[in-house]
């Protein structure tokens, strides 16, 4: 039986003929490369045409637009959400009028690289946000398109897999640093690890108990991701290591995160039914059964997979012809670094992405960029077309209605600037605060240990922790190439949940001052460093609360009914706060809205009403399908279009 078909390998999405290649680009040999088992070298066959390619052949060919005339766009925010979801809408819809709409003086949101000037004319690069991305599948896969798009790989500084900073990571528990179990120790050492750090007491025993556990009763809609990882393994676990980790993601607590939202593969394993009886249920004998286990997965990542690779190819072969200055040779280099990367950033920091964005936008005549533009209301009104317009009202009396927006910023504030009752009673999302201390010693030899940082867990006994600190990057080790000078290079990040009580912040100075405390007291560094940089990010990091999944189903509900699904929303209040899902995010709602505003029936038709979106489609609905037991999405992608086309190999 069928599980899906997507359109025909000679044609493309909007219905019209394409040409395939045989040849592979050196790109495409590196996602094979990236995606797939060690041992897998076969080349990814031929991909469709992207979007915006058929848009130019069918415009030159037709000379008609291809998509539907009086579109205008509007997206709230300039963060990295905001600015990838315009580049992306240039190239889907191209010729229709996009305004982009920033609150501040400046674009970018939480993605601010700063260049600091010694006394002696060197520089070093202070991250006061994100600081390097993972080439992770499938929303990592996005991310790459995009940095392609914009010829950004010549600078791309990556982080080999074979690091200290790839290999080594720590959580201080409960006075010194815990080097995580990795494969490069070897099972002897890890294992001495296991079985010898307090931070570890009664993992073992739980994980022998853990097949015996009785699944969630099926009345449980959600629950926090600590009282699942307690209830079917132990609380030890959950506050020692997990409270860890997701302090260094969401710094968030880890009794009030959502294990549905933040952990949906294991949610559904333990909901699972299938397999044998003592399968069910368990996340260990889940897990151990491995390949034979058919896995279930969200049918939108294998649509990207062909969607964007076929992009990428796309673009590789113009580079081949068009880019000047850097030879096959070059390209190659650049891949094989890629290769065996862990993580990656750019020459100027994450920074750099945004600031290509913001060029690449400035230099289109179709978009408008307003800054220091904060939006007091947003409302549904009439037109004279017949069709209702969303308006945005912003300065004393000023206003512009459109017939789309995308709305990036924070889902509490898109609450607060709407008219609807219903939104506001809805969203109950908050956002915690976080300090971002970054520290320069001169000193080149001041870490005991080398590695990428260290996190601290809820568990860890206040006196060693009273500045409430999340964790401590390692900038020195963990990201190579940015300085013209050598030294340390450090970054405390305070506060998260911790502070959600707080009333006032440290300024500048304390949090410098309690930032050395840290170091002083977890690394014996008594130094004092030579430059400083304290940044408070108010509301950074929105918390997917125990309930969130059927929040964003009620405000998916009145999405559609109050606003005709004119108004989209993305970014991390959705769909992850990394700044690879946010890319992926934004290039989602662009393709969404590409796709319903398309004049082409056989698109338009597929995706129902005309302009109907509310970028919570796959939160709510997760349409999935079932890979056969020893397939993974990996072999999937390895396999293109072959996997899809002959399901019957492939899926259940």
């Amino acid at each position: 039986m069928s599980v899906f078909k997507l359109p025909s390998p000679d044609v493309d999405i909007f219905g019209c003929e394409m040409r395939q290649s045989t040849n592979s680009s050196p790109l495409i040999r590196l996602l094979s490369d990236l995606y797939i088992r060690p041992h897998c070298r076969r080349i990814l066959p031929a991909a469709r045409r992207t979007f915006s390619t058929t848009i130019r052949k069918h415009q030159q060919d037709n000379h008609e637009p291809s998509h539907i005339k009086g579109a205008e766009i509007g997206v709230l925010g300039g963060g990295i959400t905001g600015l990838a979801t315009a580049y992306f809408l240039t190239h889907l819809l191209p010729g229709t009028k996009i305004t982009l709409y920033e609150a501040s003086s400046r674009l970018g949101g939480w993605l601010q690289s700063k260049s600091v000037g010694l006394e002696d004319g060197k520089e070093i690069l202070f991250e006061q946000g994100p600081r390097n991305l993972r080439p992770s599948y499938p929303n990592g896969m996005v991310t790459l398109y995009l940095i392609q798009l914009l010829g950004l790989e010549t600078e791309m500084l990556t982080t080999s897999t074979n690091s200290p900073a790839a290999q080594n990571r720590f959580i201080y528990y409960p006075d010194h640093l815990v080097r995580m179990p990795h494969p490069s120790q070897g099972i002897l050492r890890a294992g001495m690890t296991f079985f010898s750090e307090p931070i570890f007491k009664g993992a073992f025993p739980a994980l022998l108990r853990e097949p015996f556990v009785n699944r969630r009763p099926e009345d449980l809609d959600d629950e926090s991701v600590g009282d699942m990882i307690s209830r079917r393994f132990s609380k030890n676990l959950a506050d020692n290591v997990l409270s860890a980790v997701l302090h260094g993601i969401y710094a968030g607590d880890v009794y009030n995160l959502s294990a549905k939202s933040l952990m949906p593969a294991f949610w559904n394993l333990e909901g699972r039914r299938d397999g044998p009886r003592r399968q069910r249920g368990s996340l260990v004998m889940s897990m151990l059964q491995g390949p034979n286990l058919a896995a279930m997965v969200q049918e939108k990542d294998v649509h990207l997979m062909t969607e964007v690779s076929g992009k990428m190819e796309a673009i590789t072969g113009r580079q081949a012809d068009e880019q000047e200055g850097m030879s096959e040779i070059d390209r190659e280099s650049m891949i094989i670094g890629m290769k065996e990367s862990s993580v990656f950033t750019f020459r100027k920091g994450l920074g750099q992405l945004a600031d290509s964005l913001v060029a690449a936008l400035e230099k289109n005549s179709d978009v408008e960029m307003k800054q220091q533009c904060p939006i007091n209301r947003l409302e549904k009104v009439p037109s004279d077309q017949g069709a209702s317009r969303l308006q945005l009202s912003y300065g004393n009396s000023e206003s512009q209605t459109h017939s789309h927006i995308v709305s990036t910023i924070s889902a509490q504030k898109l609450a607060s600037i709407s008219t609807s009752t219903n939104l506001k009673q809805i969203v109950r999302q908050k956002s915690v605060t976080v300090m971002v201390v970054n520290l320069y010693y001169s000193n080149p030899s001041l870490l005991p240990v080398s590695g990428f940082g260290y996190l601290l867990p809820r568990s860890l006994p206040f006196e060693q922790n009273p500045e409430r600190a999340l964790g401590v990057v390692f900038d020195s080790d963990a990201t190579i190439g940015q300085d013209s000078i050598i030294g340390t290079k450090v970054t405390v990040m305070l506060g998260g949940h911790w502070w959600d009580d707080w009333s006032s912040y440290p300024d500048e100075q304390e949090a410098v001052r309690m930032a050395c405390a840290v170091l002083k007291r977890h690394l014996k560094i008594t130094e004092q460093p030579a430059e400083t940089v304290a940044t408070l990010q108010r509301d950074c990091i929105p918390q997917y609360h125990v309930g969130f999944t059927r929040d964003m189903t009620r405000m998916h509900g009145t999405l559609l009914d109050e606003f005709e699904g004119k108004l989209s929303v993305a970014g991390s209040s959705y769909t992850g706060v990394g700044v690879n899902d946010c890319i992926r995010s934004g290039y989602d709602v662009a393709q969404g809205l590409a796709n319903s505003l398309s004049l082409i029936p056989q698109v338009r038709n597929k995706h129902g009403k005309d302009g109907v979106l509310t970028g919570l489609e796959t939160v709510v609905e997760e349409p999935k399908v079932r890979l056969r037991p020893g397939r993974t999405l990996k072999d999937v992608f390895n396999n293109g279009r072959q996997a899809i086309d002959n399901e019957r190999p492939w899926f259940i």
